[in-house]
C-alpha cells in the first residue's frame, strides 16, 4: 500500500523505515490513515437510531439475537457478516497450547503488560488518544482491568467461539475503537494532519504485535517457561482477537516473525515519545498499586517505585529515559523477580495452603473487572471520559 499522504509527525521515522523496508514503511503509514470502515459504517447506521437504542441493538446482536440482526440497518449486517466468519488459519485447535502458557504463567503476564507491553505501547502516538480522552486519568484503574478481562476471557478454552466472552470482548474493544474515533474525529483536540486517523488501523496492528511478540519477549525476561508449540499458539490467539478487532490483514500479522517486523518497522516511523507518552506511561506505573487494591500511600509508594525498576529492565535504560521514569539501577532487578517467582512456586508446591492463596489464576480474575448482569455494551458517549457516562 501507497501512503496517499505522510502525516508530519511519521516524516522523520518514515524516510529512516523505508531504507530498512519500504514495503512495509508504505503500509504502515497507509494505514495510519485508515479506521476501521465496516465498524465506522455500522456506527454511523447506529447513531442514526439513536445512540441507547444503536447500543441496545448492538448488545442484542451480540448476544445473539437473529431476528434483530435480520432487520438491522445493512452497514450492520456487513459488520456482523465479518465478525461472524473465522478466517480458515483460526483454528481453535491451534489455541490450546497458548493457552496452557498464559494460564502457567499468567501472573508473569500482568507484570509483563504493565512494565513492558503497555509502556512500550504509550511511546508511541498511540497515547494522544488516551490522553485527549482522559479514559486512564479519569477511570484509569477500571479501564486496566476491563484489558485484563480481554485477555482472561480470550484465554481461556472456547473463549473464542462465537458466544465465548473472548469473542464478545474482542468485538465489543473494536466498536469501542469506532465510538471513540467519531468523538476525536468531531472534536478539535485531533491533528489529523500531524497524527492521521484516530485509532488508526496502524496503530491498532501495531498494538497487538506488542500485546503477542513483544509480551513474549518479556515473559522470558521475567522468568516464564514455554516451548515453541505454546509460543506460536499464543500468537494465534492473540491474532485472532486482533481479526476481530478489525485489523486488516494487511497490517495484521502472520507469525511471530512477522510481528517482529511490524513492531520493528512501526517503531521506526512512530515520532519520539510526545509529552502525553511521558504522561500516559507514568500514570500506568503508577496505577499499578490501585489495581493490586493497595490504598496504604507509603505501600502505594514501596510498588510503584519497584514496577518503575522492573519496567526499566523491561524496556531499557534509553526509553525509560524518555519517559523520565525515576533514574535508578536495574541491576539484579529481573534476576531477583524470577527468583522470588520461583520461590513462590516452589512454596506452593510444599504448602497446600499457600498454594490456594497465590493461586494464579484466581490472582487475575482479582485484577480484572466483571459487570453485574454480564458484558457490558454502554459505549462512550462524550469525547472525554469525564464528561462520559459510565462503560
Amino acid at each position: 500500500m501507497q501512503p496517499a499522504r505522510i502525516p508530519t509527525d511519521y516524516i522523520p521515522g518514515y524516510e529512516k523505515a523505508r531504507a530498512i523496508d519500504p514495503d512495509l514503511a508504505d503500509s504502515y503509514v497507509a494505514h495510519t490513515l485508515i479506521g476501521d470502515p465496516l465498524a465506522d459504517a455500522m456506527l454511523k447506521d447506529l447513531l442514526e437510531m439513536g445512540m441507547s437504542e444503536g447500543t441496545r441493538l448492538f448488545g442484542s446482536i451480540m448476544e445473539g439475537d437473529e431476528q434483530a440482526l435480520k432487520v438491522a440497518p445493512e452497514a450492520v449486517q456487513k459488520f456482523f457478516e465479518d465478525a461472524n466468519a473465522p478466517p480458515e488459519w483460526a483454528q481453535e485447535s491451534a489455541f490450546s497450547a497458548g493457552c496452557r502458557l498464559f494460564h502457567r504463567n499468567s501472573k508473569l503476564v500482568l507484570a509483563g503488560m504493565v512494565g513492558g507491553t503497555l509502556v512500550e505501547g504509550f511511546s508511541t502516538n498511540i497515547s494522544k488518544s488516551f490522553f485527549i480522552t482522559g479514559r486512564l486519568r479519569d477511570q484509569g484503574v477500571r479501564r486496566l482491568k476491563q484489558n485484563n478481562r480481554h485477555m482472561v476471557e480470550i484465554f481461556i478454552p472456547g473463549g473464542l467461539q462465537r458466544y465465548g466472552d473472548g469473542w464478545k470482548l474482542s468485538v465489543r474493544v473494536r466498536m469501542v475503537h469506532a465510538v471513540i474515533r467519531h468523538h476525536l474525529n468531531k472534536s478539535g483536540d485531533w491533528d489529523h494532519e500531524a497524527w492521521g486517523a484516530p485509532i488508526s488501523a496502524a496503530h491498532v496492528g501495531f498494538a497487538i504485535t506488542a500485546f503477542s511478540m513483544r509480551l513474549l519477549d518479556h515473559l522470558l525476561s521475567l522468568g516464564a517457561s514455554f516451548n515453541s508449540e505454546e509460543r506460536a499458539s499464543f500468537m494465534q490467539v492473540w491474532r485472532y482477537s486482533g481479526h476481530l478487532m478489525g485489523i486488516p490483514s494487511t497490517i495484521l500479522y502472520r507469525d511471530e516473525k512477522d510481528a517482529m517486523k511490524v513492531f520493528q518497522i512501526g517503531n521506526m516511523c512512530e515520532p519520539e515519545p510526545s509529552q502525553e507518552s511521558v504522561s500516559m506511561a507514568n500514570a500506568l506505573v503508577n496505577s499499578a498499586p490501585l489495581i493490586a487494591g493497595i490504598t496504604d500511600p507509603e505501600d502505594r509508594q514501596k510498588l510503584s517505585s519497584y514496577v518503575y525498576r522492573v519496567s526499566r529492565a523491561l524496556i531499557g535504560h534509553s526509553l525509560a529515559d524518555q519517559l523520565m521514569y525515576p533514574r535508578t539501577s536495574n541491576f539484579g532487578v529481573l534476576w531477583w523477580f524470577r527468583m522470588q517467582n520461583r520461590y513462590d512456586t516452589i512454596m506452593g508446591k510444599l504448602l497446600k495452603n499457600r498454594a490456594r492463596s497465590n493461586n494464579k489464576m484466581t490472582a487475575m480474575l482479582d485484577v480484572s473487572i466483571f459487570d453485574e448482569g454480564g458484558i457490558n455494551y454502554n459505549m462512550p458517549d462524550h469525547v472525554y471520559s469525564e464528561e462520559s457516562r459510565p462503560w
